[in-house]
């Protein structure tokens, strides 16, 4: 006899885990064909790879053509998201 689950998340849960979505910042690295790398932080990744990949951005993501996502982190407070980017770039 087969059982099934059925889980059901409590409205309060689900405005938790939605205000912490967007309350979320990343750190991130991109790179170019020739790996110049990029590393940057912002509240919406999805928003922001796009950006670099359709060469939105100008400056250093246009003139050396940053397109692929290599690694990213992520964290609830922006200043640790500030710092990790100051620690990446040395």
């Amino acid at each position: 006899m087969a059982s099934s689950l059925t889980l059901r998340a409590e409205p309060k849960k689900l405005n938790e885990v939605n205000n912490l979505l967007e309350n979320s910042y990343y750190v991130y690295i991109m790179s170019s064909i020739t790996k110049t790398l990029y590393i940057g932080v912002t509240n919406d990744l999805k928003r922001r790879v796009y950006e670099h990949k359709n060469k939105l951005l100008k400056g250093f993501t246009e003139k050396y053509n940053i397109t692929k996502l290599v690694w990213f982190e992520s964290t609830i407070n922006i200043r640790s998201a500030i710092s990790r980017e100051k620690q990446l770039k040395g």
